[in-house]
């Protein structure tokens, strides 16, 4: 498995676990879970976008890996 294949793999998991806890936070009546599952949320978010700033910067470095999108 490639660098870029588990950059891919993080950020999918990463974006997952973001829109997961914001379900949660949605979901629940309870404002002390709703207000930490909303934080996670926001953190799952950021997380996501770095990874995603490293995969592009990858791009932008490594040619063979535009070649496999």
């Amino acid at each position: 498995m490639t660098v870029m294949t588990k950059l891919e793999t993080a950020l999918a998991s990463a974006k997952g676990l973001a829109a997961d806890l914001k379900t949660f936070s949605l979901d629940t009546e309870n404002q002390g879970a709703k207000q930490m599952f909303s934080s996670l949320s926001t953190n799952a978010e950021d997380m996501a976008q770095m990874i995603e700033d490293r995969v592009n910067q990858i791009k932008t470095e490594e040619p063979q890996y535009n070649q496999q999108q």
